[in-house]
């Protein structure tokens, strides 16, 4: 039941309250973390193939599903982080925690409960560690969540340098 609400407000675009595993954060994100993150975010964990190498939802693989606009994205880092490890099942966001949905971690639900409800969770390619939930989260929360429509500032300041594709921001 709880996992329907949490689609169901995911769905209809209101904010999700998830309990916080992270605290508040002790500090700031350093540079090394979000170029870290910046790396997970185009390479291990290929996020851009959903959601646009800007993370606007402009897909890169057109196989690839649907992503959302993480540019007017409003979630906080805890509700990022929990999106990121658990997924949305039924929404076409995988669960990159390797232990998702085999015990209580995720809502108190398992797979056997996904199952029950017919919602899928597809497959992510690879998975990461909490250390890198944490930096990839750091990366999003820097440079992409909230941050609005991309122009040639932004770019460059969200690969960290002024690099080919911020041409097209002439």
């Amino acid at each position: 039941m709880r996992l329907r609400w949490l689609l169901a407000m995911a769905a209809s675009g209101v904010l999700l309250t998830v309990p916080s595993e992270t605290g508040l954060r002790a500090q700031e994100p350093t540079e090394a973390s979000i170029a870290s993150g910046r790396r997970l975010y185009h390479q291990k964990a290929d996020c851009q193939a959903c959601h646009g190498w800007s993370g606007n939802g402009d897909k890169l693989d057109s196989q690839a599903p649907d992503g959302a606009d993480l540019r007017v994205s409003t979630l906080s880092r805890d509700q990022i982080i929990f999106v990121i490890k658990c997924g949305l099942p039924g929404r076409e966001m995988p669960a990159f925690d390797r232990l998702s949905y085999t015990d209580d971690r995720c809502l108190g639900r398992t797979q056997a409960d996904l199952d029950k409800l017919g919602l899928e969770l597809p497959d992510p390619g690879s998975t990461l560690q909490n250390r890198e939930v944490e930096r990839l989260a750091d990366f999003l929360m820097t440079k992409v969540i909230g941050k609005g429509e991309m122009d040639r500032a932004a770019c460059i300041d969200f690969w960290g340098e002024d690099v080919n594709v911020c041409a097209e921001f002439q």
